[in-house]
């Protein structure tokens, strides 16, 4: 598995653990960090190395602009209610749709990512919900670049 997919899952596995503690939007950094660099010591990835790197620069800056990728999935996640999709699901469609609004790795990429990431830890259905709001919020992008 490479470097930036290990980086995504952990981050994912960091943003749903927090999700239970989080009382609202925005985390301070201190909690994040170290979030994720218990969830790293438990995946033995230790604190200097690329993956915890990557992961850290998606929590940091996905935190930073949480209410705009919220606002994001919301508007594409028709016919179901924000409250009501899964917390890992929205782990995943959190940090795949920070890296298509503020990163330049290409949408499908990041789709493929997010698909198998859900594969692995999410329900047989996850993976083509993740896929339908993910396709629609690329096709915004692509939409607006013409």
């Amino acid at each position: 598995m490479g470097i930036r997919r290990q980086g995504r899952e952990i981050a994912v596995q960091t943003l749903y653990s927090l999700e239970f503690l989080r009382q609202n939007l925005q985390l301070e950094e201190s909690e994040l960090t170290d979030k994720l660099t218990e969830i790293s010591k438990d995946k033995k990835i230790k604190d200097d190395t690329k993956i915890f790197e990557f992961a850290s620069d998606i929590l940091i800056n996905l935190n930073s602009n949480i209410s705009e990728i919220d606002k994001k999935i919301k508007e594409h996640s028709i016919n179901w209610s924000f409250d009501r999709i899964a917390k890992l699901d929205l782990s995943i469609l959190r940090v795949a749709t920070y890296e298509m609004l503020y990163t330049e790795t290409a949408p499908a990429i990041i789709m493929n990512e997010a698909i198998e990431i859900a594969k692995k830890y999410c329900s047989e259905s996850s993976g083509k919900f993740i896929n339908g709001v993910l396709n629609a919020i690329a096709e915004e992008l692509n939409e607006r670049k013409d």
